[in-house]
């Protein structure tokens, strides 16, 4: 295991990728574009100087809840197969150097998207990185095998703060998309457990498949899966939705379904390697998931001024 406290470790001075790769660029995509997609599903348009330097302080401050993970999961990401090649266990940044950068582009990204858009969505900015950082990170990762439930929350806020950027106010849409996120987080990052077990039992990490088995992780996964393709389906038919969603959605969720209904029927009997290849499917299609979804409810709203979008 790398020592974080071994000066020896930071030697080499870090470039400016190493600092680029603490903010979690990969998260922060979806971020943004589920933060846009809100802003622009909104029934208020925004100016678009207003709307990208909203958007991009919204993408600070999901960097900023990056590298505050970083600094705080530093130890277990030394241990992990899939984290230890990150900025802090690699020796490319200094723990301090994390929390530093974490700490000032939080307090940048919230003054400043008060400025560029209204109080009520820096405020839910700054609920969002403290909920990501302390909540999840510091709290609930560590200590329960609901961590991935109750933390998956952090990343759902995006479209709401988009929402707040065009609105200033709260709607039933926002937390529509919300809802996506919230129940697509579950199944995404158990699939990726499922074979990953090993990091997640080296690192002490009490994730489902450590403290209840893989079986149970299975189990739960389809459950969440049925629950999320219901939610989907039926946000064809609110506000955000119409036809194009409603397609985009069936398909979606019919593949999904077929996924988690093949690793349900897996057992431990079965080799390594076919387990390994149905949860990485499964997993690699979780991720164009979201992405498509948001995509549709996107192109709903693009064509709603023509009268194409949506029921009407």
């Amino acid at each position: 295991m790398t020592d974080m406290t071994d000066p020896k470790v930071f030697e080499r001075e870090a470039q400016l990728g190493d600092y680029f790769a603490l903010l979690k660029p990969r998260v922060m995509q979806l971020v943004v574009f589920t933060a846009l997609v809100g802003m622009l599903a909104a029934p208020v348009s925004v100016h678009p100087v207003i709307g990208f330097a909203s958007i991009l302080f919204v993408a600070i401050g999901a960097g900023a809840s990056g590298a505050l993970n970083m600094w705080w999961d530093a130890d277990i990401d030394a241990v992990m197969l899939r984290t230890k090649g990150r900025p802090i266990p690699s020796g490319k940044v200094e723990p301090g150097e994390a929390l530093g950068i974490g700490v000032a582009l939080s307090g940048l990204a919230v003054m400043m998207l008060a400025l560029s858009a209204n109080l009520l969505a820096a405020a839910m900015l700054a609920f969002t990185i403290l909920f990501y950082a302390v909540v999840y990170s510091m709290w609930l990762k560590r200590s329960t095998p609901q961590n991935i439930v109750i933390g998956g929350a952090a990343g759902a806020f995006p479209p709401v703060i988009g929402w707040l950027i065009a609105t200033g106010s709260f709607a039933i849409e926002p937390w529509l998309m919300f809802a996506l996120i919230f129940m697509w987080t579950p199944p995404h990052f158990w699939a990726l457990a499922l074979f990953m077990r090993s990091d997640y039992d080296d690192a002490g990490v009490p994730m489902l498949t450590v403290t209840h088995g893989r079986p149970a992780t299975r189990r739960h996964i389809l459950a969440y899966t049925v629950l999320l393709a219901l939610l989907a389906v039926g946000t064809a038919f609110t506000a955000i939705g119409g036809p194009i969603y409603l397609v985009t959605a069936v398909v979606l969720n019919a593949l999904f379904l077929i996924g988690a209904a093949r690793i349900w029927n897996r057992n431990e009997n079965d080799s390594e390697a076919d387990n390994f290849a149905v949860e990485r499917k499964f997993f690699r299609l979780s991720l164009w998931y979201l992405f498509l979804h948001f995509g549709a409810i996107l192109a709903e709203s693009a064509l709603r001024p023509w009268g194409l979008g949506g029921w009407s």
